[in-house]
């Protein structure tokens, strides 16, 4: 097994573990909907329907990145990839650089051959090996679009992580100038503020996803992972690091009206997905709380987005919204 198949590991077993989530750090019960006792509509006229890339789907939820190149890797992804084709959501891969550097056979299109599919690489990767490695990424799994990942901080505590980000931003604009498919940028718990995300619009990108803290910690992960005192006496100050998702989504919706967002970092349920609309999203992605069940079956996942689902049906009809349009505006109340 390989360093990288040993991190991949490490990461799922650790994701489950609670100590490394920051959800009650993340601000979203600090978004109260203002109830709405005359909803003046049936439960069952609700749509939740949405379009994203081109392509209708159910409910703005997206299976966030997860893993790839480990033991467990293709379980994981096969449960995802059906309940993903079954319940028509979109699914991010995780990082295909172990697969890609391994050789390894990436089945997720035998597995859903129909549902939106997003290719997943590290920003440092492609500043590393260009955007030829990129569109082998989108070709192995015939992606409908290249999700790029930010991950500084994670790389700073990470064992023999990645200390060079020169270029980076300049390997992103060549990605969107070459590849065959849109390019998606996102954090891993971090977000992405107002400053970069400028940068990233001038760039050529026009979907970002947020990834604020409150949801997995891989800072708090790669500390559990290093073995160095000194290392972890050095990151001790960061693990806290970053910008909340409910502050960030409104202030990138402020940068340009032609950007795109999607919601993460902390989303945990219906009721913050609800949230992450109503805010400015298009869209939400959600990975640890898929996790658990794509351990189990693809079954346990389509239950899992089905309860999300009804969730947001939830939020929708206590606000009096038919559909999303209307959920953007529903009103909030300020304490």
């Amino acid at each position: 097994m390989t360093d990288i198949s040993n991190r991949k590991d490490d990461h799922i077993s650790l994701a489950m573990n609670a100590e490394h989530q920051g959800v009650a750090a993340s601000g979203f019960d600090q978004i109260c909907f203002e109830h709405n006792p005359l909803p003046e509509l049936a439960l069952n006229e609700i749509s939740t329907q949405t379009q994203f890339l081109g392509v209708e789907l159910s409910a703005p939820i997206i299976i966030g990145a997860m893993t790839g190149g480990c033991d467990n890797g293709d379980m994981i992804n096969q449960h995802l990839a059906e309940a993903a084709e079954h319940c028509n959501i979109p699914m991010a891969l995780g990082s295909q650089r172990a697969a890609l550097e391994l050789g390894l056979e990436q089945n997720v299109r035998r597995w859903a051959p129909n549902a939106i599919i997003l290719s997943n690489l590290g920003a440092t990767q492609l500043q590393q090996h260009g955007t030829d490695f990129a569109q082998r990424a989108v070709d192995a799994v015939r992606a409908n679009a290249l999700m790029i990942h930010l991950n500084p901080l994670q790389e700073l505590i990470q064992p023999k992580g990645d200390r060079n980000w020169n270029k980076v931003l300049e390997a992103i604009q060549q990605c969107c100038e070459d590849l065959s498919v849109p390019v998606i940028v996102k954090e891993v718990g971090s977000g992405i503020g107002p400053s970069a995300a400028g940068k990233l619009i001038d760039a050529g990108i026009a979907w970002i996803e947020v990834a604020g803290r409150g949801g997995t910690s891989w800072a708090s992960i790669e500390m559990a992972r290093n073995e160095s005192i000194r290392e972890r006496q050095i990151a001790e100050p960061f693990l806290n690091w970053g910008m909340d998702t409910v502050a960030l989504i409104p202030r990138l919706k402020q940068l340009d009206n032609n950007l795109k967002l999607i919601g993460s970092g902390g989303v945990r349920h219906g009721l913050d997905i609800a949230r992450c609309i109503r805010l400015g999203a298009q869209m939400t992605a959600l990975a640890q709380p898929f996790l658990e069940p794509a351990l189990q079956s693809t079954e346990a996942v389509v239950e899992k987005i089905s309860i999300l689902s009804e969730q947001l049906r939830w939020a929708m009809f206590l606000t009096g919204s038919q559909n999303l349009d209307r959920l953007t505006v529903a009103p909030l109340i300020t304490s």
